[in-house]
């Protein structure tokens, strides 16, 4: 009896701890600019140092660049080929706006930081691609 299976690609390893943290970070993003955007004193800045133009302008960022990275995971999910490269970019833009709010957060900022750092390690160094 000759039985013919199919091999169907699935993400694995590193594809899926990338995807999984990406998503993560991308909720976290959307989260918080949920919460700048629906509830602004909940955000309270009390250094002055911190640079923003206006929290719903930031929440706004938030929720769109938390958005892309979600979809960015969806996509390592369905092992789509241009998503690698969107998802290092959406990372990194995640890292770069955390920066702005480290003088307020430091602890968030830096989990959020810490977090992309991951991403853009795990999809720039230890990727293989599917055979």
């Amino acid at each position: 009896m000759d039985v013919k299976q199919e091999q169907i690609a699935r993400p694995s390893g590193w594809r899926v701890f990338a995807g999984s943290v990406l998503l993560l970070a991308g909720c976290f993003n959307v989260i918080w600019g949920l919460v700048a955007l629906f509830n602004p004193r909940v955000i309270t800045i009390s250094t002055g140092e911190l640079v923003i133009w206006d929290f719903k302008v930031w929440g706004w960022i938030y929720i769109v660049v938390g958005a892309l990275m979600a979809a960015a995971s969806v996509g390592l999910f369905m092992l789509q080929p241009w998503t690698r490269w969107a998802a290092v970019v959406f990372a990194g833009l995640s890292a770069v706006i955390s920066v702005v709010y480290f003088p307020a957060y430091p602890l968030f900022s830096l989990l959020m930081v810490i977090l992309d750092v991951v991403v853009i390690y795990q999809l720039s160094v230890r990727w293989q691609d599917v055979a």
